[in-house]
């Protein structure tokens, strides 16, 4: 069994049938890890939610900032954004189903691999954060997507404050905090706090912000961090412990996937599809 893991697709979905394809994956007995974002820029979206709902327990797919969005536009609480290309999924005549089956996604998954465990994330850990803290505020906000306060959170998780944590937040800023550092973190500022405002390479970014990893302290019991999100990276952290997958496949880069049974990293160009 090979475990794989793919960084943002965001609709491309023959980019990623042709990534499978170059992987040997076969979800008989392999499982493919989805770090966030399946929909949104690309040509079809519609495919890519159809095809991971049809794996099942072949595959394992997490909530990005963009799958969040979605979600609320199904709901009427947000606005269609004028570059997603979306309306054919919104369209579909399996769509309530296919929006039921990404609501109840996680923030947070995790691959008990005997020596080399790894937690997937779309965005990234807080600073502030242990990997037991995270998986207790996953949870917290997971519980409320799956419940009948469903549309209350999704109403109001958009905005950049609280950018600190606290634990003894509550209400909606602890649950904005928690979506905010998941899915849509990038920089911090030395003290932690959260920025929301550039999204470009460190080494490009405004003195004074550092990537989110680079404030983390490291503990022997931690598990190999994977997340996306983050294009500008194109896939380096400089640490072998941490990988970022997002290689801007939706921008004309490329889309990466991570077997993580022979750390092979495998990637296929892609034309840009963003408009």
């Amino acid at each position: 069994m090979a475990n794989c893991f793919v960084g943002d697709i965001q609709g491309c979905y023959d980019d990623l049938r042709r990534l499978l394809e170059l992987a040997d994956f076969d979800p008989v007995k392999d499982r493919l890890w989805l770090a966030g974002d399946l929909v949104a820029r690309g040509p079809d979206s519609l495919s890519v939610l159809r095809f991971a709902k049809s794996l099942g327990d072949s595959a394992v797919c997490i909530l990005g900032n963009h799958d969040l969005h979605l979600l609320a536009v199904a709901e009427g609480v947000a606005p269609l954004k004028k570059k997603d290309r979306l309306q054919t999924l919104m369209e579909a005549p399996d769509r309530d189903a296919l929006l039921e089956w990404l609501r109840h996604r996680p923030l947070l998954a995790e691959c008990s691999h005997p020596t080399n465990p790894v937690m997937m994330v779309h965005a990234g850990l807080s600073p502030a954060w242990d990997a037991d803290t995270a998986r207790r505020c996953a949870r917290e906000v997971e519980s409320l997507l799956r419940s009948d306060q469903y549309q209350w959170l999704l109403h109001h998780m958009y905005g950049d404050h609280p950018d600190s944590w606290d634990e003894g937040l509550i209400g909606i800023d602890r649950y904005r905090y928690i979506i905010n550092s998941f899915t849509r973190m990038r920089f911090c500022h030395a003290d932690g706090r959260l920025d929301f405002k550039c999204k470009l390479g460190p080494d490009e970014s405004t003195p004074g912000l550092h990537p989110w990893f680079e404030l983390r302290e490291r503990h022997s019991d931690d598990p190999t961090l994977v997340f996306g999100h983050w294009a500008a990276l194109m896939g380096s952290t400089g640490r072998s412990h941490i990988k970022a997958l997002d290689t801007g496949c939706v921008w004309g880069n490329s889309l990466t996937l991570w077997r993580l049974e022979d750390d092979a990293l495998i990637s296929t160009p892609c034309p840009a599809h963003a408009r």
